[in-house]
């Protein structure tokens, strides 16, 4: 089999675009709809993707009054598309600042039970002051602080799935063995955050423990990543860029002793899909003409941890504190204000630019031509595959899974139907495929118009 490319959905409320919600082409009363997600979740294992995800923030965020990013909490809603799914992979995001390691591990165990072995964490450390105080803070905890913590966080939620042997579980009425105590481990972790004797109460999941998902791009987030994370999400804008970022961070994981095969690299991708390059472009238009610039003037100013509110549109971005002073969204600090001076925006422009996906890339094409761009990064070695973020929903993700993959199959570089039952079953390497990165496939001409 030839490299076959990773494809995630990336799901949020109705759309990942800001003023989806506010979009004829969206019901925002399925915003709190369970059905919503299990039919996203539904259409995802239609299209064969390995999994959906679901981001989380522990809080309302910048302006209530125009939206809010996250309404349901992941695992929960998640347990309800396991049980209307049979394959697609789930992921949830959860903060190692505001949970304790043996709660978020019993919690992750059960779903993956529950789903056949298909869970996922995505591992984040929560860098919004707002999250801080709805957890008794003042203020947003230091970078470096906040990943010591995940750093001995994860370590300790792996020991505690793997505190039961595979064959712990015995079952033997006559005996009247449930399990054999030798196979069953206290972890007895002391460490600087943690004292956890364990073992877990509950066995080793189909899947042997959930997949570990990373998606911070800091230095800190980096090795984080290469460390631990068998996938990661990123917002990377141009191949060059997705290349540096993808051999930055497969060295690293050969440093921590890791094979680079094992670290599935996703950049984020916000595809606005049209029958024609013009209806595509226009369709990107109308959402950016919804867009509330008071609320993204506020998500704007997270970024940097500076009140932007009071700025004129028209001027362009003023001088901020480098990444190194930011405690909170490193990395997309550097992504927001990379992209404001290369390419001259006024904060207009820029706040036009973000709506989509936060500093991801958005593209605006037809079907053929968003295959082409996929195609493109994956030839050039800047992905092992895409973290799909339809701008609205489900429309976007059915426009995605009906037109856009089934080109990808006919030419050989996703699956016709799935292999495997369990989420680590999709991401792992085939025996034949090697390291990923084909540094001999050429960049092609990509006719998609890239916005954002």
């Amino acid at each position: 089999m030839s490299r076959q490319l990773h494809l995630n959905a990336f799901v949020m409320g109705v759309g990942h675009h800001e003023a989806a919600w506010r979009h004829p082409r969206t019901d925002q009363r399925r915003l709190h709809d369970v059905n919503h997600f299990v039919e996203l979740g539904q259409i995802a294992e239609r299209g064969r993707l390995d999994s959906i995800f679901l981001a989380d923030i522990l809080a309302v965020g910048p302006n209530v009054a125009r939206n809010t990013q996250s309404i349901f909490e992941p695992l929960t809603l998640l347990s309800a598309v396991a049980s209307h799914t049979s394959h697609v992979g789930l992921i949830a995001t959860a903060s190692t600042s505001y949970n304790s390691p043996y709660s978020l591990a019993r919690a992750f165990n059960s779903l993956d039970h529950m789903s056949g072995g298909r869970v996922g964490w995505n591992i984040v450390t929560s860098a919004q002051l707002d999250e801080s105080r709805n957890f008794g803070g003042t203020e947003t905890p230091a970078h470096a602080d906040r990943y010591a913590r995940a750093e001995e966080f994860v370590d300790v939620v792996v020991k505690l799935w793997e505190s039961w042997d595979a064959d712990a579980v015995v079952l033997d009425p006559e005996a009247a063995i449930f399990a054999d105590p030798t196979r069953v481990h206290t972890i007895d972790h002391h460490g600087e955050f943690f004292s956890v004797r364990g073992p877990l109460n509950s066995p080793r999941s189909p899947q042997g423990r959930p997949v570990l998902v990373q998606a911070g791009s800091s230095e800190a987030g980096k090795e984080l990543a290469a460390r631990v994370a068998e996938v990661v999400f990123t917002a990377q804008r141009s191949i060059a860029d997705g290349r540096e970022f993808y051999d930055d961070l497969k060295a690293r994981a050969v440093r921590h002793g890791r094979n680079p095969a094992d670290v599935r690299i996703l950049p984020g991708l916000v595809p606005f899909i049209a029958d024609t390059e013009t209806r595509a472009l226009e369709l990107e238009q109308e959402f950016t003409d919804l867009i509330s610039h008071d609320y993204a003037l506020g998500q704007l100013s997270s970024f940097f941890g500076r009140d932007l509110s009071g700025i004129s549109l028209d001027e362009k971005l003023p001088e901020l504190p480098p990444e190194s002073e930011i405690e909170g969204q490193k990395s997309r600090s550097t992504l927001v204000r990379k992209l404001a001076e290369e390419s001259d925006l006024t904060i207009r422009e820029l706040l036009a630019r973000l709506g989509g996906g936060r500093g991801h890339r958005s593209i605006a094409g037809t079907p053929e031509q968003i295959a082409d761009d996929l195609i493109a990064w994956f030839d050039a070695g800047a992905a092992d595959g895409f973290n799909i973020m339809p701008p609205y929903l489900p429309g976007g993700l059915e426009d995605f899974v009906d037109h856009v993959v089934p080109i990808l199959q006919r030419r050989g570089v996703f699956r016709e139907d799935y292999t495997e039952t369990t989420l680590s079953g999709h991401y792992r390497p085939a025996p034949d495929s090697g390291v990923p990165g084909d540094r001999e496939g050429v960049e092609r001409d990509v006719v998609t118009t890239a916005r954002g």
